[in-house]
């Protein structure tokens, strides 16, 4: 069995550079940059106000002494005059400066008498001002390539004033589930059938990372019909495909004959993880090829540890392996194999924050328990097992 580890290097080492394309701002959320992101103007792009006061220069104001008030600044209309000393103008939040000015009083400390303001205390230069260019500057870099556009960043890179963006193009995948056995979800069900249910998760794990999922449905366990089905799909030319089911070394497991016949490299089968140990990876041209297993529990696990680390890293981005969380056991861990441990856990409170408990039913083909999971507890090969309160890592669902 080969190291999770050294089998996801292997992937990666497989994939090429991300290919780029310019999208608009609108249809970026979920992207991963391609190229930099650089800032086309400056943020603020003139001295504003931070609050809704009296713009004054610093040096006038004393208590008990009363400044002239002249006019008025506000978003979107400045004040077009220049201030001399002795005199204020009204001013709100994100209004430009009054040239003259530089310093903001907030209103609740001001006291108005017709056009005759007076203020409470001297207030320090530069106070409730944003400085022209103080959260970012013409030019600056503000994303590198290979960042994931989050809400925050997309309103970050439109305060940039940019309508487009470079971000990697996203693959088009195909998934392929096999079995005499299975059905699609609400046909009728024959004495020895089960529903086929391991697409609708995995399409759930992978649409956000691709340009397009494809379900290509239900092939039988015949390796005539398996081969005609995956040469069809090989020369359509998607990027990747998924398989599930077959990928065992049963009598009627014929997923490894089937690619090895159409000229598929099988770079490794078996990786040394629960659930998921019977896992394929090859390539066809350019085409990546996962032989997943058929057990629900598996497939998923799978799908979130091995695919979708190898579909970010497909777009470059920075953190392919995905979010991660170090937490403390909410109970006692026992000892684990020579295979790292995927344990479906829940998340429960904790003092200062939460811890994970582990769900003692490991069953792959436990669906229900993956369902009632909050994530995965990563348990390492041979650890020794964990007493409670050990911070162990986790890959939140």
């Amino acid at each position: 069995m080969m190291p999770l580890d050294e089998a996801l290097r292997r992937i990666f080492a497989n994939i090429g550079a991300p290919r780029a394309e310019m999208v608009a701002l609108a249809d970026a959320a979920g992207r991963v940059l391609a190229a930099p992101l650089a800032a086309g103007h400056s943020q603020p792009p003139f001295d504003a106000s931070a609050m809704d006061g009296y713009a004054v220069r610093a040096a006038d104001v004393a208590p008990g002494r009363t400044l002239r008030l002249i006019g008025t600044s506000q978003a979107g209309q400045r004040f077009s005059g220049m201030m001399s000393p002795g005199q204020c103008v009204r001013i709100f939040t994100g209004a430009p400066l009054p040239i003259g000015s530089d310093t903001v009083i907030m209103q609740e400390e001001a006291t108005a008498r017709g056009a005759e303001i007076a203020f409470e205390a001297v207030p320090p230069v530069g106070q409730n001002v944003r400085r022209r260019g103080s959260v970012f500057a013409d030019g600056e870099a503000l994303l590198p390539a290979g960042t994931l556009l989050t809400p925050a960043r997309l309103t970050l890179a439109a305060s940039a004033n940019r309508a487009r963006v470079t971000v990697a193009r996203r693959p088009r995948i195909a998934l392929l589930a096999t079995g005499d056995e299975l059905v699609q979800p609400g046909a009728p069900l024959g004495p020895d059938q089960i529903v086929s249910s391991n697409g609708f998760g995995l399409r759930a794990i992978l649409a956000p990372l691709a340009e397009e999922v494809l379900d290509l449905g239900i092939v039988g366990d015949d390796l005539e019909l398996l081969v005609a089905k995956l040469r069809h799909v090989l020369g359509t030319g998607i990027d990747v495909l998924l398989t599930t089911g077959g990928a065992s070394v049963g009598e009627r497991d014929f997923m490894q004959d089937a690619l090895r016949s159409l000229g598929v490299e099988l770079d490794f089968w078996k990786i040394a993880m629960r659930p998921g140990k019977p896992l394929m990876f090859g390539k066809h041209g350019n085409t990546l090829i996962f032989g997943l297993p058929g057990n629900p529990v598996s497939a998923l696990v799978t799908g979130m540890v091995v695919v979708a680390p190898a579909l970010r890293q497909w777009a470059g981005q920075l953190e392919p392996l995905g979010p991660r969380l170090r937490l403390p056991l909410a109970a006692a861990l026992p000892a684990n194999g020579n295979r790292r441990h995927f344990l479906r856990a829940r998340l429960e409170p904790a003092p200062g924050g939460s811890s994970v408990l582990p769900f003692p039913d490991t069953d792959s083909g436990q669906v229900a328990v993956l369902a009632a999971a909050d994530g995965l507890v990563i348990q390492l090969e041979d650890d020794p097992g964990m007493p409670a309160g050990a911070a162990i890592d986790f890959i939140p669902l």
